[in-house]
């Protein structure tokens, strides 16, 4: 038997509709603000304590000063301090693991080198991978290295040092800061991109490697541009040629190895800021912006290129694709070289 039509009993199943539909809209709109507050929060009040800029390598250094003079012009950007925190230990692993680990707040960044792009294929237990763990900031600068021989040496140029190497296999032999490091890997692609072969005489450091160099002990090292002018300043080594693809705007005389006779060489040394993986984007927009702006202030980018090193400023993404290919770079490098440390 059908029930009467009921006017009470519809009014309460539309009213209950509703006062669900309702209290969805309303939770939905609630998740909404509480995801939108944060981000907006993040924008207005970041930073609102100092920022610690963690450096993988002892104090004085390329590396360090590089990051004291950009930390401290940064910070005045920010309104908040940006403290230097040197964590050395393992070519820079030490420091990244800290980063790495560090809350992601953007609180805590790492000022990075290539030895960022280097280590992930020189040491196969790192505890951290700088592609998962590493959100990109902005590329800070780009500084090539420069090929040198003692300054009595009678090479005269990089023709010279080819043609010896050619007729006289093992003959010539080349210091570096260890092996794995810098000096060592440009080395090996210039002598992969050359098609010549010399003997590696690794030093604890570049300090040692150089000081043997200018002693005549060894006669060829490859290294940063910001510590080896110095040297040619002085009458002690001569320069043959800088890595780069273009000429060095701090020492334009100095030819380029393609421009000297090694054609397809080209590879620089460089400076990047990186966060915590899964910091705030409204944070990392913050410091994208404040620190383009840092580098290209006109006395920040002057002391930098006193340093050698060329400021550049670029976005997050694309320090993230330049990184990735870096990686790729060096890991064929090592590759072919065999180096390997744990």
């Amino acid at each position: 038997m059908l029930k009467p039509y009921s006017f009470t009993s519809h009014f309460r199943e539309q009213s209950k509709s509703r006062r669900g539909f309702l209290s969805h809209f309303l939770a939905g709109a609630l998740g909404l603000a509480m995801t939108t507050i944060p981000a907006l929060a993040v924008a207005d009040n970041f930073p609102s304590r100092p920022v610690r800029l963690v450096v993988g390598f002892p104090p004085g250094g390329g590396v360090d000063v590089a990051a004291r003079l950009v930390g401290a012009e940064l910070g005045k950007r920010l309104g908040q301090p940006v403290v230097v925190d040197n964590v050395s230990g393992a070519g820079g692993n030490i420091g990244t693991d800290r980063v790495a680990k560090a809350p992601a707040d953007g609180y805590t960044l790492l000022f990075g080198s290539i030895a960022l792009a280097i280590n992930p294929s020189l040491y196969p237990k790192l505890s951290f991978d700088p592609l998962k763990d590493l959100a990109p900031v902005s590329l800070i600068s780009t500084s090539p290295y420069v090929l040198m021989v003692n300054a009595q040496s009678p090479i005269r140029d990089l023709r010279d040092m080819v043609k010896v190497a050619q007729e006289s296999p093992g003959k010539l032999q080349f210091a570096s800061a260890g092996n794995g490091s810098g000096s060592h890997l440009f080395m090996e692609l210039f002598l992969s991109t050359a098609g010549v072969r010399m003997d590696h005489v690794p030093y604890r450091g570049a300090a040692p490697a150089m000081t043997d160099v200018v002693a005549g002990h060894v006669p060829i090292v490859f290294d940063s541009i910001m510590t080896s002018l110095p040297y040619a300043e002085s009458g002690k080594v001569r320069i043959l040629g800088v890595s780069s693809k273009a000429r060095s705007k701090i020492s334009p005389e100095i030819p380029t190895l393609q421009e000297a006779g090694v054609a397809g060489y080209d590879a620089t040394s460089w400076f990047g800021m990186f966060a915590p993986a899964g910091t705030p984007a409204a944070a990392l927009r913050k410091l994208n912006q404040e620190l383009v702006a840092t580098i290209r202030t006109p006395e920040v980018a002057e002391k930098l290129r006193k340093l050698g090193a060329e400021p550049v400023g670029s976005s997050s993404e694309e320090l993230g694709r330049f990184y990735q290919s870096e990686i790729e770079r060096w890991r064929k490098v090592v590759k072919s070289v065999g180096v390997e440390l744990n």
